[in-house]
């Protein structure tokens, strides 16, 4: 038990990403939601080149709730081909871990 998921993703909107947060930690599928400030990202949609400010949140899960948070995610997502990462990270501290995964239950 000293793996934790770490789990990003971006929207358009401080709003969006706000509700994000709240709906995965209210529904314990994670133990806490960063969400950062803006970013400016530049990328390729429908054959051409965009740029947009976007912002971050970053979830933190116990890794048997990584795919109920996936699923939230995605139905909840305003995009329609989300970045979902995610990242499995060996944690330095293990009461932290004992947080995350008491945290993502009911």
């Amino acid at each position: 038990m000293d793996e934790i998921c770490v789990v990003t993703t971006v929207v358009d909107a401080r709003s969006v990403a706000d509700v994000l947060a709240a709906a995965a930690v209210a529904g314990r599928l994670a133990a806490c939601a960063q969400v950062g400030g803006q970013v400016d990202s530049t990328y390729w949609w429908r054959s051409g080149m965009e740029t947009s400010t976007e912002w971050s949140v970053q979830f933190k899960t116990a890794p048997d709730r990584l795919a109920a948070l996936l699923d939230q995610i995605r139905v909840s997502h305003p995009y329609e081909v989300p970045e979902i990462l995610v990242s499995r990270m060996e944690s330095g501290n293990p009461d932290y871990t004992t947080w995350v995964y008491e945290h993502t239950r009911s």
